[in-house]
């Protein structure tokens, strides 16, 4: 290499790798101070974008384990208020079958009533002042809300709740229509009975599921059927008729569901026609003033009167018709009254509905609409007699039960944001320490960078000097 004074390229050089040994202390300085990898784009620009994107999602997720809590929150606060209404049903419940009690009179029942009632509106309001900040949670307002328990768009958990205000939960019932035929009895008439029935094969459709419904099916029959079906409805052929006026001359055979009661053998004494139906279980009631026998009872198809006219079948009134033996045409049958009840609103279709089940039916099925709810508000035990209060009992199960499905609702969401918070913790967890290892400080190996860089810089800066030393063996020369 020449030896030159104007220039001195082993000073540049010395100059140049101190420079490079500078910067790299300084940015194992900056990373040891700092705590990150990367500190500027420069550093690492693909890892500053991997980094970043991390970041977004354990910000995320922290924020969605904090939403889903909330939802929980929220639905321990709705499930509250529901097992106060279930508290208050359960009374209203024990209320309807204190006043259904034959002990009670029409003022006893009108004093059951009172308390009846306040429960009715204490259920409304606790409805209408469960609130979770300021949203009201179950005065059907809140419909169904989205919670974001993701870190990306759309990742929610959806929550339903339905009002459940007194006016708003109760059974759906449709009622079909019971019906009473009768004919003069001829010799030998036995009874089929035709009446709230399909006569031929039918098929309906409750609830989206098809009954296939046999033909001569009476009500008990197709209730049987729909309650098989797993269609979600309650089906009872419920019978209230009276029998009355039934001389000592009478000989028809009364056939209620599989019981069958010979006219010819009480001798007319009603009371003990009375007793023998009670004694197979039904609900008969005799009133001797007016020589009148109430029946009520379910799951028969329905009453049926036979008989022989040479026998002398007599002449009395069921179903509010006279059965006598002047024609030869047809007997007697009073059809039980079918009826729906469910939870949940009733769908149905089918051109032979109002066949089976009445007129509301057929109005439901023209109007696409469903069925009609005996809301709780309209509960009401008083008055002579415990019909009101044996009603209540059945619109108070469907209401608990309403309520019963809602608290399952939301304990089933409350373990599915367990869940989901449990495995956001998990995936939280992960990703951060992903990210720290494209972004933290290494100490261990930052600290050994740093002490070559101190090592490299001392050792720069002696031969700069030195290199800053050699032009001076001009002088030499030129002694």
């Amino acid at each position: 290499m020449a030896l030159s004074v104007n220039t001195n390229t082993a000073s540049l050089n010395a100059q140049r790798n101190l420079s490079k040994s500078s910067d790299a202390l300084g940015t194992s300085m900056q990373r040891l101070s700092s705590g990150m990898k990367i500190n500027s784009a420069k550093d690492d620009a693909a890892g500053l974008q991997i980094a970043n994107r991390l970041t977004s999602q354990v910000n995320g997720l922290g924020v969605a384990q904090r939403n889903a809590n909330d939802g929980i929150s929220m639905a321990q606060t709705a499930e509250g208020a529901m097992q106060e209404s279930s508290n208050i049903l359960q009374r209203m419940r024990d209320l309807s079958l204190q006043s259904a009690n034959g002990s009670n009179d029409a003022d006893a029942r009108a004093a059951l009533q009172k308390e009846v009632g306040a429960l009715q509106q204490e259920l409304t309001r606790i409805s209408e002042t469960t609130k979770f900040g300021g949203t009201s949670l179950i005065d059907g307002s809140f419909g169904t809300k989205q919670f974001q328990v993701g870190s990306n768009a759309n990742e929610t958990i959806n929550v339903s709740l339905r009002d459940m205000s007194a006016d708003a939960i109760g059974a759906n019932e449709i009622k079909g229509a019971a019906t009473s035929t009768v004919s003069a009895l001829g010799d030998a008439q036995s009874v089929s009975l035709a009446a709230n029935m399909a006569t031929s094969a039918q098929t309906v459709n409750l609830n989206g599921v098809d009954i296939e419904i046999a033909a001569n099916s009476g009500a008990a029959d197709i209730a049987a059927t729909i309650n098989a079906s797993g269609a979600g409805v309650k089906a009872e052929a419920e019978l209230e008729t009276e029998i009355v006026g039934i001389d000592s001359g009478a000989n028809a055979v009364i056939t209620i569901g599989e019981d069958e009661y010979d006219l010819g053998k009480f001798g007319g004494d009603m009371g003990r026609l009375a007793k023998d139906m009670q004694a197979d279980g039904h609900d008969a009631i005799y009133d001797d003033s007016s020589k009148t026998i109430t029946l009520k009872t379910t799951g028969v198809n329905g009453v049926d009167v036979a008989g022989t006219a040479a026998a002398g079948v007599g002449s009395f009134t069921i179903g509010g018709k006279t059965v006598s033996s002047v024609a030869t045409e047809l007997t007697a049958s009073v059809s039980a009254e079918l009826n729906l009840s469910s939870a949940d609103k009733i769908g149905i279709s089918g051109s032979s509905a109002d066949e089976i089940f009445g007129s509301d039916a057929g109005t439901i099925i023209s109007t696409g609409g469903s069925s009609k709810l005996t809301a709780v508000e309209d509960i009401d035990i008083s008055g002579s007699t415990a019909i009101g209060a044996q009603n209540a009992i059945k619109t108070i199960d469907a209401a608990l039960a309403q309520i019963d499905a809602q608290r399952a609702d939301l304990g089933a969401v409350q373990n599915r944001f367990g869940h989901t918070i449990s495995n956001l913790a998990n995936v939280s967890e992960n990703v951060s320490a992903s990210r720290s290892r494209i972004q933290d400080t290494d100490y261990a190996a930052e600290t050994a960078q740093l002490t070559k860089n101190q090592i490299m810089q001392q050792a720069g800066t002696t031969i700069l000097a030195q290199s800053n030393q050699l032009p001076q063996a001009a002088l030499s020369l030129l002694g």
